[in-house]
């Protein structure tokens, strides 16, 4: 039995979980300072490169939070309005079942985020007046992570609908995995490379901190490593993948360096 049983619907806690989510495991990340050491860019990088003032950041994401908050809802009110409104209990499938569910939701939401991704890049204006506005983060760091447009915001809303709708996860199973999507993001963005046994996502998965710094730090790495959040296959596949290693540096932290 989960602690909101009795009080609040699968989908009120679907809209809400992932937000709560998002803001403690970033909030981790920021607030724990023997993590310095793991950085992937020095304080005089970040400084020189990250000029957008953090509280502007911190609106940024809640604007956007709240951009699929609504729309999630007013998705689910016209869709039956009494799911947002009514308790009701729902019959959870198999372990197995939730596990192959959530595979598909996440070959579906790569396959949506690597196309959409590619053409906010590949497209001038989609760039110029959307997608920039993601990359004024160009070292990135866990709490901007979700620092976007409000229209990129909308579409990426949409793709996790239809991760939703194809892989026929039930509310409770989709709220886990959207929960999970946000903490990947974070976990992409975070500027960190920790070492085995501290970064799950960086054990499970190729798409880590690492190889999206790439994407973010240096206009050359732009038209690399589009993939995110999961897998890395669509870059290998389409030719957009760069390869890289990460080394430490003399004085601390690491470095990613690129090997072609």
């Amino acid at each position: 039995m989960m602690f909101w049983e009795g009080y609040l619907s699968d989908d009120v806690m679907g809209l809400i979980a992932p937000v709560v989510v998002y803001w403690l495991y970033a909030g981790v990340h920021h607030m724990l300072p023997p993590l310095e050491k793991y950085r992937l860019h020095t304080k005089k990088e970040f400084a020189a490169k990250d000029v957008v003032p953090l509280p502007t950041v911190i609106r940024g994401v809640l604007i956007q939070q709240l951009i699929q908050v609504i729309t999630l809802a007013s998705l689910t009110y016209l869709f039956d309005r009494s799911m947002l409104t009514t308790y009701r209990v729902v019959v959870q499938p198999s372990i197995p079942v939730q596990i192959f569910q959530f595979i598909v939701a996440m070959l579906v939401l790569d396959a949506w985020q690597y196309f959409v991704h590619r053409k906010m890049h590949t497209n001038k204006f989609l760039y110029k007046h959307i997608h920039s506005q993601h990359h004024t983060l160009e070292v990135p760091y866990a709490c901007g992570a979700l620092y976007a447009h409000p229209l990129e915001s909308l579409i990426d809303t949409f793709g996790g609908v239809v991760c939703f709708l194809v892989s026929g996860m039930t509310a409770r199973t989709g709220l886990y995995f959207s929960s999970i999507t946000s903490m990947k993001a974070i976990d992409l963005h975070s500027g960190l490379w920790l070492p085995p046994g501290f970064g799950p996502f960086q054990l499970i998965f190729g798409n880590n901190s690492a190889y999206h710094d790439i994407h973010h730090y240096g206009l050359r790495g732009r038209k690399y490593n589009y993939a995110q959040p999961f897998f890395i296959f669509w870059d290998k596949l389409l030719g957009t993948h760069m390869p890289y290693t990460v080394v430490e540096r003399p004085k601390g932290g690491y470095e990613v360096r690129l090997l072609k």
